[in-house]
Protein backbone atom coordinates (compact mmCIF):
# COMPACT_ATOMS: atom_id res chain seq x y z
CA UNK A 1 0.00 0.00 0.00
CA UNK A 2 2.72 2.30 0.71
CA UNK A 3 4.42 1.93 -2.30
CA UNK A 4 1.47 2.61 -4.50
CA UNK A 5 0.49 5.38 -2.82
CA UNK A 6 4.52 6.76 -3.30
CA UNK A 7 3.96 6.02 -7.17
CA UNK A 8 0.64 7.82 -7.35
CA UNK A 9 2.23 10.81 -5.29
CA UNK A 10 5.38 10.82 -7.53
CA UNK A 11 2.82 10.52 -11.07
CA UNK A 12 0.68 13.61 -9.55
CA UNK A 13 3.89 15.45 -9.35
CA UNK A 14 5.15 14.67 -12.82
CA UNK A 15 1.81 15.76 -14.19
CA UNK A 16 1.90 18.92 -12.19
CA UNK A 17 5.49 19.42 -13.75
CA UNK A 18 3.93 18.53 -17.14
CA UNK A 19 1.27 20.91 -17.08
CA UNK A 20 4.00 23.95 -15.90
CA UNK A 21 5.81 22.91 -18.79
CA UNK A 22 3.04 23.27 -21.04
CA UNK A 23 2.00 26.86 -19.22
CA UNK A 24 5.47 27.94 -20.63
CA UNK A 25 6.06 27.10 -23.66
CA UNK A 26 2.51 28.50 -24.38
CA UNK A 27 3.85 31.66 -22.31
CA UNK A 28 6.96 31.75 -24.91
CA UNK A 29 4.56 31.89 -27.93
CA UNK A 30 2.56 34.44 -26.44
CA UNK A 31 5.68 36.32 -25.19
CA UNK A 32 7.16 36.26 -28.96
CA UNK A 33 3.82 37.19 -30.77
CA UNK A 34 3.88 40.19 -28.33
CA UNK A 35 7.49 41.85 -29.50
CA UNK A 36 7.10 41.10 -33.38
CA UNK A 37 7.53 43.94 -35.07
CA UNK A 38 9.52 45.45 -32.36
CA UNK A 39 13.31 45.27 -33.49
CA UNK A 40 15.09 46.45 -30.79
CA UNK A 41 13.55 43.29 -28.50
CA UNK A 42 13.47 41.10 -31.75
CA UNK A 43 17.49 40.93 -31.72
CA UNK A 44 17.56 41.53 -27.43
CA UNK A 45 19.48 38.60 -26.35
CA UNK A 46 17.93 36.86 -23.33
CA UNK A 47 18.38 33.93 -21.27
CA UNK A 48 15.04 33.61 -19.71
CA UNK A 49 14.34 30.99 -16.89
CA UNK A 50 16.15 29.41 -14.28
CA UNK A 51 17.40 32.68 -11.70
CA UNK A 52 16.06 35.03 -14.09
CA UNK A 53 12.31 35.87 -15.17
CA UNK A 54 10.43 33.35 -17.33
CA UNK A 55 8.02 33.99 -20.33
CA UNK A 56 5.24 34.56 -18.48
CA UNK A 57 7.44 37.31 -16.25
CA UNK A 58 8.40 39.12 -19.58
CA UNK A 59 5.06 38.91 -20.97
CA UNK A 60 3.35 40.70 -18.57
CA UNK A 61 6.55 43.26 -18.38
CA UNK A 62 6.46 43.85 -22.07
CA UNK A 63 2.80 44.33 -21.34
CA UNK A 64 2.99 46.63 -18.66
CA UNK A 65 5.57 48.66 -20.70
CA UNK A 66 4.00 48.87 -23.70
CA UNK A 67 0.44 49.75 -22.69
CA UNK A 68 1.16 52.00 -19.72
CA UNK A 69 4.20 53.38 -20.44
CA UNK A 70 5.66 54.12 -16.72
CA UNK A 71 7.85 57.21 -16.24
CA UNK A 72 9.86 55.93 -12.79
CA UNK A 73 10.66 52.47 -12.39
CA UNK A 74 12.23 50.81 -9.52
CA UNK A 75 14.20 47.49 -10.41
CA UNK A 76 15.38 44.97 -7.41
CA UNK A 77 18.24 42.72 -8.91
CA UNK A 78 20.56 43.48 -11.84
CA UNK A 79 20.01 41.08 -14.95
CA UNK A 80 18.19 39.94 -17.99
CA UNK A 81 14.63 42.12 -17.25
CA UNK A 82 17.23 44.91 -16.91
CA UNK A 83 18.09 44.50 -20.38
CA UNK A 84 14.77 44.16 -21.93
CA UNK A 85 13.35 47.23 -19.69
CA UNK A 86 16.45 49.34 -20.66
CA UNK A 87 16.32 48.31 -24.07
CA UNK A 88 12.44 49.20 -24.04
CA UNK A 89 12.77 52.42 -22.55
CA UNK A 90 16.16 53.51 -24.75
CA UNK A 91 13.39 52.32 -27.80
CA UNK A 92 10.24 54.05 -27.44
CA UNK A 93 9.57 55.72 -23.67
CA UNK A 94 10.87 59.03 -24.44
CA UNK A 95 10.58 60.17 -20.61
CA UNK A 96 11.43 57.42 -18.04
CA UNK A 97 13.78 57.00 -15.05
CA UNK A 98 15.14 53.13 -14.60
CA UNK A 99 16.19 53.38 -11.27
CA UNK A 100 18.23 48.99 -10.43
CA UNK A 101 19.13 48.51 -6.82
CA UNK A 102 22.14 45.90 -7.07
CA UNK A 103 24.44 45.10 -4.39
CA UNK A 104 27.29 42.88 -6.64
CA UNK A 105 30.04 45.53 -7.46
CA UNK A 106 31.63 42.85 -9.61
CA UNK A 107 28.59 41.55 -11.27
CA UNK A 108 27.54 45.21 -12.04
CA UNK A 109 31.14 45.99 -13.79
CA UNK A 110 30.54 42.64 -15.62
CA UNK A 111 27.00 43.29 -17.21
CA UNK A 112 28.06 47.06 -18.17
CA UNK A 113 30.71 45.61 -19.68
CA UNK A 114 28.75 43.01 -21.81
CA UNK A 115 25.79 45.52 -21.95
CA UNK A 116 24.98 49.40 -22.56
CA UNK A 117 22.83 50.53 -20.78
CA UNK A 118 20.05 53.11 -21.60
CA UNK A 119 21.17 56.79 -20.19
CA UNK A 120 17.51 56.93 -18.75
CA UNK A 121 18.81 53.90 -16.61
CA UNK A 122 20.62 53.95 -13.68
CA UNK A 123 22.62 51.48 -11.14
CA UNK A 124 22.53 52.52 -7.61
CA UNK A 125 24.44 49.59 -5.53
CA UNK A 126 23.76 48.84 -1.92
CA UNK A 127 25.06 46.37 0.64
CA UNK A 128 23.17 43.53 1.52
CA UNK A 129 22.41 43.34 5.22
CA UNK A 130 20.53 40.72 7.72
CA UNK A 131 17.11 42.24 9.06
CA UNK A 132 14.44 40.44 10.56
CA UNK A 133 10.44 40.39 10.15
CA UNK A 134 8.40 38.28 12.66
CA UNK A 135 11.67 37.07 14.23
CA UNK A 136 12.81 35.59 10.93
CA UNK A 137 15.80 36.88 8.88
CA UNK A 138 15.65 38.06 5.44
CA UNK A 139 18.18 39.61 3.14
CA UNK A 140 17.74 43.61 2.57
CA UNK A 141 19.45 45.83 -0.02
CA UNK A 142 20.76 48.22 3.48
CA UNK A 143 19.48 51.40 3.40
CA UNK A 144 17.14 51.13 0.78
CA UNK A 145 14.20 52.76 3.04
CA UNK A 146 16.44 55.98 3.76
CA UNK A 147 17.97 55.92 -0.42
CA UNK A 148 14.56 55.73 -1.81
CA UNK A 149 12.52 58.57 -1.02
CA UNK A 150 9.75 58.95 -3.35
CA UNK A 151 7.05 56.29 -5.37
CA UNK A 152 7.32 54.90 -8.84
CA UNK A 153 4.67 53.95 -11.32
CA UNK A 154 6.67 50.22 -11.47
CA UNK A 155 8.21 48.38 -9.11
CA UNK A 156 10.02 45.04 -10.56
CA UNK A 157 10.58 42.92 -7.19
CA UNK A 158 13.38 40.41 -8.96
CA UNK A 159 15.98 40.51 -5.76
CA UNK A 160 18.12 40.46 -3.77
CA UNK A 161 18.51 36.50 -3.57
CA UNK A 162 15.70 34.71 -1.88
CA UNK A 163 15.68 34.02 2.01
CA UNK A 164 13.90 31.03 3.60
CA UNK A 165 11.13 33.28 5.46
CA UNK A 166 10.22 36.71 4.30
CA UNK A 167 12.09 36.97 1.01
CA UNK A 168 12.23 39.94 -0.54
CA UNK A 169 10.81 42.28 1.95
CA UNK A 170 12.19 45.53 1.39
CA UNK A 171 9.45 45.84 -0.85
CA UNK A 172 7.11 46.00 1.98
CA UNK A 173 9.32 48.57 3.81
CA UNK A 174 9.33 51.05 0.46
CA UNK A 175 5.34 50.49 1.11
CA UNK A 176 5.03 52.07 4.33
CA UNK A 177 5.27 55.28 2.34
CA UNK A 178 2.45 54.63 -0.06
CA UNK A 179 -0.62 56.96 0.57
CA UNK A 180 -3.88 56.40 -1.26
CA UNK A 181 -3.20 58.82 -3.83
CA UNK A 182 -0.37 56.45 -5.43
CA UNK A 183 -1.03 54.47 -8.59
CA UNK A 184 1.88 51.48 -9.29
CA UNK A 185 2.09 48.10 -10.63
CA UNK A 186 4.03 45.75 -8.90
CA UNK A 187 5.76 42.57 -10.65
CA UNK A 188 6.45 40.28 -8.23
CA UNK A 189 9.06 37.16 -9.72
CA UNK A 190 9.66 33.69 -7.97
CA UNK A 191 6.04 33.86 -6.65
CA UNK A 192 5.87 30.52 -6.40
CA UNK A 193 7.94 30.01 -3.68
CA UNK A 194 6.86 30.04 -0.24
CA UNK A 195 8.71 32.66 1.21
CA UNK A 196 8.10 34.98 -1.74
CA UNK A 197 4.15 34.61 -0.96
CA UNK A 198 4.92 35.30 2.58
CA UNK A 199 6.42 38.70 1.72
CA UNK A 200 3.47 39.37 -1.18
CA UNK A 201 0.85 38.72 1.86
CA UNK A 202 2.23 41.27 4.12
CA UNK A 203 2.45 44.14 1.37
CA UNK A 204 -1.41 43.19 0.44
CA UNK A 205 -2.23 43.32 4.06
CA UNK A 206 -0.34 46.35 4.31
CA UNK A 207 -2.24 48.11 1.25
CA UNK A 208 -5.60 46.99 2.62
CA UNK A 209 -4.63 48.46 6.36
CA UNK A 210 -3.49 51.92 4.49
CA UNK A 211 -6.75 51.46 1.94
CA UNK A 212 -5.36 51.55 -1.16
CA UNK A 213 -7.48 48.70 -3.28
CA UNK A 214 -5.77 46.92 -5.48
CA UNK A 215 -6.27 43.96 -8.16
CA UNK A 216 -4.22 40.76 -7.99
CA UNK A 217 -3.49 38.19 -10.75
CA UNK A 218 -0.80 35.32 -10.99
CA UNK A 219 0.33 34.30 -14.48
CA UNK A 220 2.28 30.73 -13.77
CA UNK A 221 4.76 28.86 -15.89
CA UNK A 222 7.78 26.79 -14.97
CA UNK A 223 7.52 29.72 -12.54
CA UNK A 224 5.04 32.23 -10.94
CA UNK A 225 4.91 35.61 -11.16
CA UNK A 226 2.14 37.86 -8.99
CA UNK A 227 1.00 41.47 -10.61
CA UNK A 228 -0.24 43.81 -7.67
CA UNK A 229 -1.93 47.25 -9.28
CA UNK A 230 -4.08 49.94 -8.44
CA UNK A 231 -6.60 51.54 -10.13
CA UNK A 232 -5.40 53.08 -13.16
CA UNK A 233 -3.91 49.73 -14.18
CA UNK A 234 -6.11 47.11 -13.13
CA UNK A 235 -6.28 46.33 -16.47
CA UNK A 236 -3.03 44.97 -16.27
CA UNK A 237 -4.46 41.57 -14.77
CA UNK A 238 -6.74 40.59 -17.35
CA UNK A 239 -3.67 40.57 -20.52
Amino acid sequence: MKKIIRVIREQIKLQRLSYLQLKELEWAHIFHDSIRGKEPLQNLPLNIGRWAGNYAFFYVLNRILSDFKPKNILEFGLGESTKFTSTFINAYLDECHHLVIEHNKEWKTLFTEKFALSRKSEIKILDLVEKQHKGFNYKSYGTIENQITKTFDLYIVDGPLGSPRYSRFDIVSLAQKFSSHDQFIILFDDYERHSEKETAQELLDLLEKNNIPVKTKEFIGNKSVLVIATSNYKYITSV
